[in-house]
């Protein structure tokens, strides 16, 4: 029980650092959260790249999951109960907020910076990939490289973390509900 609430009060601090201290490093070193595409936008194109973007990963894999293996959330896998995918559904959603502007926001910016859009797209969300392997690990958990590259593109050329946002949001939603991973 105690192990449980460190545990969830580590999450919190964690998640809480990860959404505000691109805002505090902003603040702090006198540089536009705009730069840092933490000023939240969607323009029309921005918004089409995002559809663009669901439809071409989201269609296939819908198909794909219904020939997973069992073990893989395929047929057959007992899907959670109202609670719990309620609960995935919220902590998704936060999620997709709180890494993407830790991860797309603060750190592409920095790499994109330093090592130029392909290699710092590729090393922001290289660690992106990585970092979800400290709570479970598997092959499946380090899959979100794949997803990471579309959302770090999402970013790059939107201009904010708005539309990264938006795509991390849906494919969270899409997750808990047509392939929950055991």
């Amino acid at each position: 029980m105690l192990l449980k609430f460190f545990s969830a009060v580590l999450s919190f601090l964690a998640a809480a650092f990860m959404l505000y201290f691109p805002y505090e490093w902003c603040k702090r070193r006198h540089e536009s959260e705009n730069f840092y595409g933490l000023k939240w936008f969607l323009t029309k194109k921005s918004r089409r790249d995002v559809i663009i973007a669901l439809a071409a990963t989201l269609i296939p894999l819908t198909f794909i999951t219904f020939h997973w293996p069992v073990e893989w959330g395929g047929r057959g896998f007992k899907h959670p109960d109202f609670w719990n995918a309620l609960d995935a559904l919220a902590g998704g959603i936060a999620a997709a907020f709180i890494e993407e502007t830790f991860f797309r926001g603060w750190l592409q910016t920095l790499t994109v910076k330093k090592f130029g859009v392909v290699i710092g797209i590729f090393t922001a969300t290289l660690l992106f990939a990585l970092s979800h392997l400290i709570v479970l690990t598997g092959w499946l958990r380090v899959a979100t490289f794949f997803p990471g590259l579309v959302m770090g593109i999402l970013r790059h050329r939107g201009g904010s973390v708005l539309p990264s946002i938006i795509y991390h949001a849906v494919c969270n939603v899409w997750a808990v509900w047509l392939a929950p991973i055991p």
